[in-house]
């Protein structure tokens, strides 16, 4: 869990607790260690986020804060509401199940007359949904992404011919039969793209791409446009 999501769960932790809560309690919430929760209540303390306590006695967050509210049109929440249903369809279920969690959050955030537009299920998004990717995890290609580390396949191309890559993923695209994974590949030393059901194996290769990743998404933007101008060309 990121520093910014743990900061925001524990502060629900504490709105919504009726007494003191140990630093031990929140770590094995959040899954994290008690020297991490004890940082990050100093941190939300510098904020000036009200939190009082300390070790050994538990936290509490003194009456009279609270986050902001959400504020939604009747429009933008039908919007969120057909967003999240979107991402039933696709093979990521990691996504899913935090599709899941956002809907509870905003159903209980929310004032009753937009809430009533997340009981009614009116809005649905229809169609064939994606099988989950076997020998892929989608979660940890996210994660590559973000942190920007390299990850090594076993990947079979369009022929079945097996080739072993070393990537430097940048981009993750959901189609409805599959997920693509655009990335660098240090093999063709070219923007490639990987279908995730042509994947045998992936896993984080220990390796970094530190302040690549912008660099590599422009260059397969780049690519679009220099696409796009043949193709006119050739009309």
């Amino acid at each position: 869990m990121r520093k910014a999501s743990r900061l925001f769960e524990i502060i629900q932790i504490l709105r919504l607790a009726k007494k003191p809560v140990t630093a031990a309690t929140i770590a094995e919430r959040l899954e994290v260690t008690v020297r991490s929760v004890y940082r990050d209540i100093s941190a939300l303390q510098a904020m000036r986020v009200p939190i009082e306590g300390g070790r050994g006695i538990g936290y509490i967050l003194r009456p009279g804060f609270d986050l902001p509210p959400l504020m939604f049109s009747i429009e933008e929440m039908e919007a969120i509401v057909l967003s999240l249903a979107l991402l039933e369809r696709t093979g990521d279920d990691e996504l899913k199940q935090a599709a899941k969690r956002v809907g509870a959050k905003i159903a209980g955030a929310v004032p009753p007359p937009l809430r009533q537009t997340l009981d009614a299920n009116a809005l649905h998004a229809w169609g064939f949904a994606a099988p989950s990717a076997s020998a892929v995890d989608l979660a940890l290609v996210r994660r590559a992404i973000r942190d920007e580390e390299k990850l090594s396949l076993s990947y079979r191309d369009e022929a079945g011919r097996p080739t072993g890559r070393i990537i430097r993923p940048v981009a993750l695209i959901y189609y409805a039969e599959t997920a693509n994974i655009v990335a660098w590949c240090e093999l063709r030393q070219a923007i490639r793209n990987f279908r995730s059901d042509r994947i045998e194996d992936c896993r984080a290769a220990g390796l970094w791409f530190k302040g690549e990743g912008d660099r590599l998404r422009q260059v397969w933007v780049d690519g679009w446009e220099i696409n796009a101008s043949v193709a006119a060309a050739g009309n």
